[in-house]
């Protein structure tokens, strides 16, 4: 608890308690609070969701593990894994990561370890602490079929012990060995469509040829505000064509459709339809939830068929 505060254990009516905050009109300091209506045991024996992130306790430089972010969810065809390791902090440190779509579900398995694990001990807190670098704590989301919650996060402090880390990389490492979902090859494409409807009433719509030459042909339709339609044709270099395969290939993309929905409003809906020589099609919208390592994929391939024009 900080000093020279009033009342920091103020309870508000929705069951949270106020820990700490910082004094008014000061500069950084650290809030933190309790929700005590965040249950210490779950009931539910079927998980939906998985995410922890977390710097460890031992990071250090001895290439022992020292960081560990590991995602898992639903998708049509079986259940997509993410897992990134390293010895310390992102910005010092060495990370590796990999992803796959598993045909087995892991979440049963999952169930049994954070059971006992104990992670549900800490449910309900949250911290964030001014100015503290990306990835000095660590923060744990878990859903349940139940609408049962793990929820817990403090920007300043590991929220995983060293043991815990490590069995959820082993067990992430393991599941990720068994049968997986292929996907098609990146070279495989032969066209990209776009479609952004914005709740003003305009949209944008494009349409990437792939050429037999490896260039590309982009076909774009724009509305605004104004009723009018604006049409452009623009030709795309091998060079821009080669980055959308290695973003695809790099951050999984081709795996995400039917990854669970943010339920952030964002005042437009955007997806993205890859179509393949074999004729298979794949469409990912962008208001799911994916690992914050390999979001970057829809912006990059959109940009490229929307503002480079």
């Amino acid at each position: 608890m900080e000093t020279g505060m009033k009342n920091p254990f103020h309870k508000k009516d929705d069951g949270i308690v106020i820990l700490s905050k910082p004094e008014p009109l000061s500069c950084g300091g650290r809030y933190a609070t309790q929700d005590t209506n965040a249950p210490k045991q779950i009931g539910s024996e079927e998980m939906i969701f998985f995410h922890a992130t977390s710097v460890l306790n031992n990071a250090s430089s001895d290439g022992s593990l020292g960081f560990i972010s590991a995602f898992a969810a639903p998708v049509k065809e079986g259940t997509f894994l993410f897992l990134e390791t390293g010895d310390g902090f992102r910005r010092f440190g060495e990370r590796k990561s990999a992803f796959c779509v598993t045909k087995r579900s892991v979440f049963p398995s999952l169930v049994t370890l954070v059971r006992k694990s104990d992670f549900a001990k800490e449910n309900g807190y949250h911290a964030n602490t001014a100015g503290l670098p990306e990835n000095f704590g660590g923060e744990v989301t878990i859903r349940y079929a139940s609408g049962e919650k793990i929820s817990y996060s403090d920007n300043q402090s590991p929220v995983l012990s060293a043991e815990a880390g490590k069995k959820i990389a082993q067990f992430f490492e393991k599941a990720m060995k068994g049968e997986t979902v292929p996907f098609p090859a990146p070279k495989d494409l032969t066209a990209i469509r776009f479609r952004e409807d914005r709740n003003d009433g305009g949209f944008t719509e494009s349409v990437l040829t792939v050429l037999p030459d490896g260039t590309g042909e982009n076909r774009k339709k724009a509305k605004y505000e104004d009723p009018t339609v604006f049409e452009s044709v623009k030709s795309v270099e091998k060079e821009a064509m080669d980055a959308i395969r290695s973003s695809a290939a790099n951050t999984g993309i081709f795996l995400w459709s039917g990854l669970p929905k943010n339920g952030f409003e964002s005042g437009a809906r955007k997806i993205l339809t890859f179509v393949f020589a074999s004729g298979k099609e794949i469409t990912v919208e962008d208001d799911i939830i994916v690992p914050d390592q390999i979001r970057n994929g829809f912006f990059d391939i959109q940009s490229e068929l929307t503002t480079k024009h």
